[in-house]
């Protein structure tokens, strides 16, 4: 194991980026987080991250962006629209080879090996985006990818299902009554707790190699109808109105029908092995149940990923 010992910037430092530094900085490692915004800034400064200012989408403001010697965790999502992901591109651009980082890891996503009709996905799985979401982040592995090769720094890649976690349930569709397709129709999808998210980007920081992808799930696949339901009976709320594919194409809005017509059961067994994660909440009950311990109110929650 090689530990994580020198300054780290996170780059799209989000809910999971905070939790990222929660990590490192128990151990003492100095965080900074890129802030496009004043109001960014001080919430990064809450958490004891020093801000970096800087945009992802204003390449002038990243000039001096300090990454030299550091270990960069990029957790930043594409901008909307198209294949490309313009934001990676000018990151790679704008980082000139005497402030390289000393190694990158890139939080991509599941999607990018499209629909396999239900069968198990492993890293060795050819990636085939069938949304733009997904191609964006196609895109931006094979540019990172690229440029660390040419930079001689390494790249590794975490390819993530659904995010889970407190504040990242779907509390908002559930209270609106939004309706879930029938548990018959309802393909695989997968899931990991935010909090082991953060674990794995920490472990793979320490323990890949460079060109490393993992596959980053807790292993076990159920249905986003299951998911909804589970979180709806545990909070004692009505469980969501079942509709069929039929019906879910005329109520339901296009980027949720883009989940459902994807259907993929995520493989973890490099991320645990190689990777040594023990999981904190390896099956969705466990997870929903720490989850439900500390939220005060329902009304707490909001609507987090429920990609796979």
């Amino acid at each position: 194991m090689n530990p994580v010992n020198q300054d780290v910037l996170i780059i799209g430092c989000g809910d999971i980026g905070v939790r990222v530094a929660r990590i490192l900085q128990a151990s003492g490692i100095k965080v900074a987080g890129l802030a496009r915004s004043e109001e960014a800034a001080e919430r990064l400064r809450g958490f004891n991250i020093e801000p970096v200012m800087g945009n992802l989408d204003d390449a002038d403001s990243l000039e001096t962006l300090p990454c030299k010697g550091k270990l960069v965790f990029y957790l930043a999502p594409p901008p909307g629209g198209g294949p490309i992901d313009g934001r990676m591109r000018t990151f790679c651009e704008v980082v000139s080879p005497g402030q390289a980082p000393e190694k990158i890891v890139y939080m991509s996503t599941s999607g990018v090996y499209g629909d396999c009709h239900g069968a198990r996905v492993t890293e060795a799985t050819p990636v085939n985006p069938q949304t733009s979401r997904a191609q964006r982040r196609v895109d931006a592995e094979n540019v990172l990818q690229e440029w660390g090769r040419t930079n001689g720094v390494p790249v590794v890649i975490l390819r993530v299902t659904g995010i889970y976690g407190p504040g990242r349930l779907p509390l908002a569709r559930l209270r609106q009554g939004h309706p879930v397709l029938k548990e018959t129709e309802s393909p695989p999808t997968n899931r990991i707790h935010a909090d082991d998210l953060a674990a794995v980007c920490v472990a793979a920081a320490e323990k890949a190699a460079d060109g490393d992808i993992f596959n980053v799930s807790d292993g076990q696949s159920g249905t986003m109808t299951g998911y909804f339901n589970a979180i709806a009976d545990l909070l004692e709320m009505p469980r969501p109105q079942q509709v069929s594919m039929e019906e879910a194409q005329q109520v339901m809005n296009p980027m949720m029908l883009s989940y459902l017509k994807e259907a993929r059961r995520m493989d973890n067994r490099k991320m645990v092995e190689q990777l040594g994660i023990i999981l904190q909440y390896p099956d969705l009950e466990s997870g929903l149940k720490n989850i439900v311990a500390q939220l005060d109110h329902p009304g707490m929650g909001y609507l987090g990923s429920i990609g796979h």
